[in-house]
């Protein structure tokens, strides 16, 4: 390990104990010849998550959170000390497979023009995984609420998730999943930390905007490969997730377009779930199945009020 190592990893760690164990061992066990250190952050995980690091992995930085900060907020923890030319946010719950993390450094060294880059997500049972997408736009939300982006054709309609893409070609995007997102240390310097008021969801896409509007490209590189579990820590939010996420993309158009662009985001999303809440009570008494996400999008539609954001 040298002063200024070429990699930080940093990991945002909340009650994924066994995830968190794997992702750090697939690190170790393929970043042969990579001058690296791994920051992880935990925010007051209630399992061993804790415990279970300071043993298995010593050489881990950890910072140990007495209560949940939300995973901007964590990562910025880790950003304080990090020391690397470039600073990777990796979810717990990934894998990491075979060269992706030196290749990912490899390619922002030879690509000045790149600030941050992505490369190949796969889930749990190897099938592509689409990460990397769109702005978010008013647009983006109605194909995507609508269910138009999800149609065969035209491609068009797919545009927002990038559905027609098989993540086998190297392309700039607008935005880079927060699972595996490398940032060079000086597009870091220049865009700052992450925005501490998206607490849980949005803070990537955030990131990511500002860093398009100081020049820098993002891109997907076909450098390697990675696994994502997805959502380990979300899923036990239950409809909370949902509010969470609607609550973020709000905020989003707010803190980017003003009220008026808040307002439209809020109501394209407020529609989509009142609907689904809707269709699914009509179609409850078939299955169970059903009348669980019937309950699930009437939780989220009473509690819409939630997902406006107090503060700008």
């Amino acid at each position: 390990m040298t002063d200024r190592p070429e990699l930080s990893i940093v990991i945002v760690s909340f009650n994924t104990e066994t995830m968190t164990c794997e992702c750090l061992d697939s690190i170790y066990a393929n970043a042969a010849g990579l001058d690296f250190e791994i920051i992880v952050v935990d925010n007051a995980s209630s399992d061993k998550s804790v415990e279970l690091i300071e043993q298995r992995f010593p050489n881990v930085v950890l910072i140990k959170n007495k209560d949940n900060r939300g995973f901007a907020a964590a990562n910025n923890q880790a950003f304080a000390i990090a020391r690397g030319d470039h600073i990777l946010l990796l979810n717990s719950d990934t894998i990491i497979l075979d060269q992706a993390l030196q290749r990912s450094v490899a390619y922002l060294k030879a690509h000045l023009e790149v600030g941050a880059m992505a490369c190949r997500a796969l889930n749990t049972d190897r099938t592509l995984q689409l990460t990397c997408s769109e702005y978010p736009t008013h647009f983006n939300l109605f194909l995507q609420t609508t269910g138009l982006d999800r149609l065969p054709w035209p491609k068009a309609l797919g545009k927002y998730q990038m559905r027609h893409w098989r993540r086998d070609t190297e392309r700039d995007v607008e935005v880079i999943s927060g699972c595996y997102l490398m940032i060079r240390r000086t597009a870091f310097d220049e865009v700052g930390p992450l925005d501490e008021n998206f607490f849980f969801f949005g803070e990537e896409t955030d990131w990511c905007y500002r860093l398009r509007r100081l020049g820098w490209k993002l891109r997907f590189a076909t450098v390697g490969e990675y696994i994502h579990h997805g959502g380990a820590s979300a899923k036990k939010l239950r409809f909370k997730r949902d509010l969470m996420l609607t609550e973020a993309m709000v905020r989003l158009h707010r803190k980017h377009g003003g009220v008026p662009a808040a307002a439209l985001a809020f109501a394209i999303l407020l529609v989509f779930n009142a609907s689904r809440a809707a269709v699914w009570t009509m179609l409850s008494p078939l299955k169970s199945k059903f009348a669980e996400r019937a309950t699930h999008f009437r939780q989220v539609s009473a509690n819409m009020r939630q997902a406006w954001p107090s503060e700008a």
